[in-house]
């Protein structure tokens, strides 16, 4: 056995033996879902550079990092989290550490039937999750969503009854406040039939120190449902981000997700999208920014099973100093899916000789009458624009910065939340005042 697999099996027996020391008393359902989970978990092992879908991602170094899980811990009050938290946003349940803090989130939406923590939920609600729970992020190929799965215990949980318009967005936010431990975020949205919903998932952290966060999540749309999905990623720089999240969409139902990875020392964000009903559609917006020497790696799927459904994305990426960009965007058209269009832009801006990005946007066209295109780009500013801005009296520092804000601008100006588009321009802002 090679040292590498060696390593994987020992990080994942670790793990496993955490996990059987905390399980006693759990609900029925839950724990059914966790045991197969722990059954997947034994079959598998931590992917490496030589698994296609990991080639450009190295995490060898998890497999030293033998973080328990989190513990509850209270002590954060409110004064400790307002930076985080979002004046448009008045429905917000807030995870410390993937652990559930009753006293920071606030419900106040009466629209909302079901808003709360997935495990409170389960003995009311049984039926309706476990219908969904694990339904569309499968762990049987994802070691990570299998690991979370596992863990699962608190969780986010959105339900919204049909033709219910929720009018403000809801915030969900995981903060990481201790050090050299792992947690498992979990989120379940459900929106009904002829229902609307936007919510935030954002991650952010009290202090710079290293962890492991291992999220996922699940949304399902039901026919004619339509929801948004603003997806923040602002960890600490010593952090390792491992996400998955699976989006299933009915009949002419419409999904909207526009995810911002700014944070993390290695980070991983799979997106799976399946059009499983007609006349539905997605759009998918993506920004990574990132510098020194961060990895972010994004991978989507976006699955067309049946005919008439559209789905548009673009996901850009600014990497400066030694960091390293990845996208991964597949595009599959099923033999039914006829009347497919779709299209995907990969555009990448380098700001330094030293930065690197590696993408690669595929479709896998299975149906003859579609619409279908996909490009990529990478370069580094325009020295022409650089020239005239300068001509106009900017300073070679504040063309370039104006240059690179100007970039990322159109994805941050989608998100629908003032505040937090303020927030982000704001972080934007500053990380390009370090352009020379």
């Amino acid at each position: 056995m090679s040292n590498s697999v060696k390593s994987s099996n020992d990080y994942l027996q670790y793990l496993l033996k955490s996990w059987s020391a905390k399980s006693a008393s759990e609900l029925t359902g839950l724990n059914q879902l966790r045991a197969s989970a722990i059954d997947s978990i034994s079959t598998k092992r931590l992917p490496n550079k030589n698994d296609e879908e990991w080639r450009f991602t190295d995490i060898s170094p998890l497999t030293r990092l033998t973080y328990p899980p989190s513990q509850r811990q209270s002590g954060l009050q409110l004064s400790d989290i307002e930076k985080f938290c979002l004046q448009n946003a008045t429905n917000r349940l807030v995870f410390i550490d993937h652990h559930y803090s009753p006293d920071l989130s606030n419900i106040a939406g009466s629209q909302i039937q079901i808003l709360g923590n997935l495990h409170s939920q389960m003995p009311s609600h049984a039926s309706t999750i476990e219908s969904h729970l694990g339904h569309y992020a499968k762990f049987d190929h994802d070691i990570f969503a299998a690991l979370n799965t596992a863990f699962l215990h608190d969780g986010a949980l959105i339900i919204v009854p049909a033709k219910t318009h929720i009018t403000e967005p809801i915030h969900l936010l995981f903060i990481a406040s201790q050090q050299e431990v792992s947690s498992y975020p979990r989120s379940l949205i459900i929106s009904g039939p002829d229902s609307k919903v936007t919510f935030i998932e954002d991650y952010v952290s009290i202090n710079q120190s290293p962890y492991i966060t291992n999220a996922v999540t699940e949304i399902h749309l039901a026919a004619h449902a339509q929801v948004k999905h603003v997806r923040v990623q602002r960890d600490s720089k010593q952090a390792h981000h491992l996400a998955n999240c699976a989006v299933s969409l009915a009949d002419s139902s419409q999904y909207q997700s526009i995810c911002v990875s700014l944070g993390a020392r290695i980070s991983r964000y799979n997106l799976e999208v399946q059009l499983t009903g007609e006349n539905s559609n997605c759009t998918i917006d993506g920004l990574t920014l990132i510098s020194g020497q961060q990895l972010s790696d994004t991978h989507t799927s976006i699955d067309h099973v049946k005919p008439n459904c559209t789905s548009h994305q673009q996901h850009k990426c600014i990497v400066d100093d030694t960091a390293h960009a990845v996208f991964n965007g597949k595009i599959k058209v099923r033999p039914q899916a006829q009347k497919t269009n779709s299209s995907q832009s990969s555009r990448n801006l380098l700001l330094s000789s030293t930065a690197k990005v590696d993408t690669k946007p595929q479709l896998e066209i299975f149906a003859d009458d579609v619409k279908c295109a996909h490009g990529a780009t990478v370069g580094q500013l325009d020295s022409e624009e650089i020239f005239y801005l300068e001509s106009r009296g900017l300073s070679n520092a504040t063309a370039r910065n104006l240059l690179t804000y100007a970039f990322a601008a159109d994805v941050i100006s989608s998100i629908p939340i003032t505040s937090l588009k303020q927030q982000l321009e704001q972080i934007v802002l500053n990380q390009t005042q370090g352009v020379s």
